[in-house]
């Protein structure tokens, strides 16, 4: 059997349940090489086995436009041959520095990163900025502009609003998640406690970067619920003392995840810029809305988008909304309208 090497790239994923778009497979006339730490699945080893087979019988030159689909089980992915990539013997196509491999090494694992293919994540690499700061150094200020994510390398970092401290965070952890949620407007300040060393990341990158994970935006909704709810918690005495303020002191996101939170039955209405909006909640979830002519998710979408104006919240609901759906899931909700603000 005469020598043959081909590397193929994912460039589709419908649900596969063990690949990612930008994953190789590396087919011989011996073996077939699977991404790095993936496992092997048989389906794909079939039908590889028999693609081997005609590309080797084949005379005509390798055709690297032509897309191959696997059978699929639960999901399906497509893939195709990389130019000139006979010969790499990596499966990636990445190289690194020294010191970035130690780098990559030592984050890789973190929750936050360990579900983003890793040839996708080393590319990134360079969008990090590395940072030390010194014991109560204020890496955050609230209501001040903050654009960056900081991943935390080591030392200590305490997330307060004024006064009133909200949780602590460690080695492998976030913060700016909110600002990044929000307009880019700290909503608490973020000190460290100790000599801490962090990574920077722009918000802009860090979309690019979680954009073929579906998994880190889905751990970046729980992270934002759960930060939410301490924060709430730490807030709920003037919270439930006084349910009306201004859209400058609490973007829509936030306020909206506040009433999802304490699972609030209810009308929030709010005037802003283009006129009166309206959401109705039941036990915290969205079930009629509406602004500037738009009404279910569209009216949610837009309310996302406002930084001026004012709000209050009425507890109880008219008869026929009690017996309403919901328009959808509440956190996708969020992290859709976010991503459409992002994007204008």
């Amino acid at each position: 059997m005469k020598s043959f090497r081909v590397v193929f790239q994912i460039v589709e994923d419908n649900n596969c349940p063990l690949y990612e778009l930008e994953d190789r497979l590396v087919l011989s006339e011996r073996s077939l090489a699977f991404p790095e730490g993936k496992e092997s699945c048989l389906i794909l080893v079939r039908e590889l086995t028999q693609l081997l087979f005609e590309l080797m019988d084949s005379s005509a030159p390798n055709d690297y436009k032509k897309k191959y689909t696997c059978s699929g089980c639960t999901g399906l992915i497509k893939f195709q041959q990389i130019v000139g990539q006979e010969s790499d013997s990596s499966g990636t196509g990445s190289h690194l520095s020294e010191k970035e491999q130690i780098l990559f090494d030592k984050i890789h694992n973190y929750p936050l990163l360990r579900s983003i293919p890793r040839n996708h994540l080393k590319k990134f690499l360079g969008c990090f900025e590395g940072r030390v700061a010194k014991k109560d150094e204020i890496l955050i200020n609230k209501k001040q502009l903050n654009e960056h994510l900081y991943l935390l390398l080591s030392g200590q970092v305490i997330v307060e609003d004024g006064d009133v401290p909200i949780t602590r965070l460690t080695e492998g952890e976030i913060c700016g998640e909110m600002s990044y949620f929000g307009d880019s407007i700290a909503t608490t300040s973020v000190r460290a406690l100790e000599k801490t060393k962090f990574l920077a990341i722009h918000g802009k990158d860090f979309s690019k970067l979680i954009h073929k994970s579906g998994s880190v935006q889905i751990y970046m909704a729980q992270l934002l619920a759960d930060r939410l709810t301490k924060a709430n918690a730490a807030r709920a005495s003037d919270f439930e003392s006084c349910m009306q303020g201004r859209l400058k002191d609490m973007v829509p996101a936030e306020l909206l995840q506040v009433f999802h939170m304490h699972q609030k039955t209810g009308v929030l209405g709010l005037d802003l810029p283009r006129g009166s909006a309206r959401i109705s909640f039941l036990e915290g979830s969205i079930v009629v809305a509406s602004y500037a002519g738009k009404k279910g998710q569209d009216a949610v979408f837009a309310i996302l988008g406002e930084r001026e104006g004012v709000y209050n919240f009425t507890s109880g609901l008219p008869d026929k909304e009690m017996k309403e759906s919901a328009i959808g899931d509440f956190m996708m909700l969020l992290m859709e309208g976010v991503k459409r603000f992002d994007e204008e």
